[in-house]
């Protein structure tokens, strides 16, 4: 029997990148999944048909999870399409980096929104149905810049660390009720996005790595796996880096 076989999982921002291989990740071991996408309609579409040929119930919905409104819309679906939902991976973000000097209040506000609003908005949503159920695991994806910080990410190291708090503090909250709540800290994933950038760059990168490579999508999927399942039964309250030692 796979891990989560008879699970509904949700994992917002799924047309590419990291949430992509998040949802591959969990239909492989038998979860159904619903995801969402906003700016790539026909990756999104192409992401259901890839997920359905793993024999799973799949959907995918061109929704704003920085939206309260279409936030709780979205959750009241997913829980009457499924039936149920007991995995959430808060995966949607965007980077509007800039040295503060040069950071414009658009560019802050826009990754609090996206970034750190979004989560918020579906967890609350999400918290109801998991509370009738008394079970359900809430997977939050921050970064390792929101534990360290980074130059020139100012507003996306707040909204990353933002993240962390919250899902401490959800973690206590909805512990008593079997509700887990963790963050996952990703150091360098090579993704579509930094496949632009300069291949210096991104070997220099690789070599300040303990493990000297950058990760992948499916490292942090790995992960996701692991705390959505019942084998994380013990674990809340939890950041866990998925960065190769970059922090150690």
């Amino acid at each position: 029997m796979k891990l989560l076989t008879g699970k509904t999982a949700l994992v917002t921002g799924a047309s590419r990148g990291i949430g992509r291989g998040i949802a591959i990740r969990l239909a492989e071991e038998g979860a159904n999944v619903a995801f969402t996408f906003l700016s790539s309609p026909e990756k999104g579409m192409e992401l259901e048909k890839q997920l359905q040929d793993f024999g799973v119930k799949a959907k995918g919905y061109r929704s704003d999870a920085a939206d309260f409104k279409a936030a709780e819309e979205l959750v009241t679906d997913v829980t009457s399409t499924f039936g149920s939902l007991d995995v959430v991976v808060n995966n949607a973000g965007i980077t509007r980096d800039n040295l503060l000097m040069r950071m414009t209040e658009e560019m802050f506000d826009e990754v609090i929104r996206t970034n750190l609003k979004s989560v918020f908005n579906v967890t609350k949503a999400a918290q109801r149905p998991m509370l009738k159920q008394r079970k359900g695991s809430i997977i939050n994806i921050s970064s390792v810049v929101g534990v360290k910080g980074n130059a020139g990410q100012a507003n996306y190291a707040a909204s990353k660390a933002g993240i962390i708090g919250f899902s401490k503090s959800v973690a206590l909250e909805l512990g008593s009720r079997n509700i887990r709540c963790n963050a996952i800290a990703p150091g360098f994933i090579e993704t579509e996005m930094t496949d632009a950038l300069n291949p210096d760059t991104v070997k220099q990168w690789r070599e300040a790595i303990p493990l000297k490579r950058g990760g992948t999508a499916e490292d942090v999927a790995n992960l996701v796996l692991f705390l959505a399942s019942d084998l994380s039964a013990y674990i809340t309250g939890q950041v866990i880096n998925v960065d190769g030692g970059m922090l150690t």
